[in-house]
């Protein structure tokens, strides 16, 4: 097979219907995996997610900026140790997906994130995007990465999220070479589902995040460019909280995407802590890693 998949020929209008149906169904949802219960009867699973790019934006980028490096060193400096104390304070665990570089770059934090009970997943080797890659220059980055992660953390990841949710044609083929229990990039639903290619069931999960709940969004800054943070944390967390009543409404998964060098701010962490209260208040929500939310999915799914 070519590394790379071409782009069908002539206007999208005047594809025959094998060709969009071909397009479609690369890495298509397929059997919902929402389980009929959560464990101990909870009604709602929370999985709380931390992407730690720290430095590999602005260095996949080419950016030796030392203002943009310094924003994602405060990342690892100043917001981890917050996040951290927080997570041990409420006794949660949580999922952190690592580029292999910040792993690198951080070893003590990453092994301490793992010690600690928290699920390392990958996050690419140094945020690169996987779409303008050749297959088999992200398939070597995607295979170092886990390799890399598991010697700095002594975890073997079974999870991925692309970085910036950049999922290429063959990214679905890699992660199954790979053999993992799931992905965490597409947005089909609001839970849990098992990945198809041509309607052929793959035996992947995947959890599907949202741009809706991701922080990045909201809280993103770039100096030349037109990303400036007008949403104020009062109105991220009424985001949230709103998308976790609706999840725990329906009984479904409710899933986080958080960035240290964004949430990890003064102002900012509080809208963590209020998702966490709020959880803890309903009294019947599940707090897991993604691993542990995959795996239950995968065998209880109805």
């Amino acid at each position: 097979m070519s590394d790379k998949q071409p782009h069908p020929a002539g206007n999208p209008w005047d594809w025959p219907e094998p060709v969009w149906r071909g397009v479609v169904d690369r890495a298509r949802a397929g059997r919902s995996l929402r389980p009929r219960a959560w464990p101990g009867g909870a009604r709602c699973a929370v999985a709380l997610s931390f992407d730690a790019d720290h430095e590999t934006i602005p260095l996949r980028d080419a950016d030796e900026s030392p203002m943009r490096i310094s924003q994602g060193q405060y990342g690892a400096r100043a917001a981890m140790p917050r996040i951290r104390t927080l997570l041990r304070q409420e006794g949660i665990k949580a999922t952190f997906f690592y580029p292999a570089v910040s792993a690198l770059l951080h070893p003590e934090e990453a092994r301490g994130v793992a010690e600690e009970g928290h699920e390392i997943g990958i996050h690419s080797w140094i945020h690169e995007r996987n779409t303008i890659l050749p297959y088999e220059v992200e398939r070597d980055l995607a295979f170092r990465a886990r390799d890399t992660l598991e010697q700095v953390t002594g975890q073997r990841p079974v999870g991925m999220r692309t970085a910036s949710w950049d999922f290429s044609l063959r990214t679905l083929d890699i992660i199954r070479e790979m053999g993992l229990l799931y992905d965490s990039s597409l947005m089909a639903d609001d839970d849990a589902y098992e990945l198809t290619v041509g309607g052929e069931a793959t035996g992947i999960v995947e959890l599907p995040p949202e741009w809706i709940r991701d922080d990045a969004v909201y809280f993103n800054m770039n100096r030349f460019g037109g990303l400036r943070p007008y949403t104020p944390p009062s109105a991220v967390a009424e985001i949230f909280l709103a998308e976790l009543d609706g999840a725990h409404a329906e009984g479904g998964l409710y899933l986080l995407t958080m960035h240290p060098h964004h949430i990890g701010h003064r102002s900012r962490m509080p809208v963590l802590e209020k998702v966490i209260a709020a959880a803890k208040a309903k009294g019947d929500c599940w707090f897991a890693s993604h691993a542990e939310v995959a795996a239950w999915c995968k065998d209880n799914a109805v």
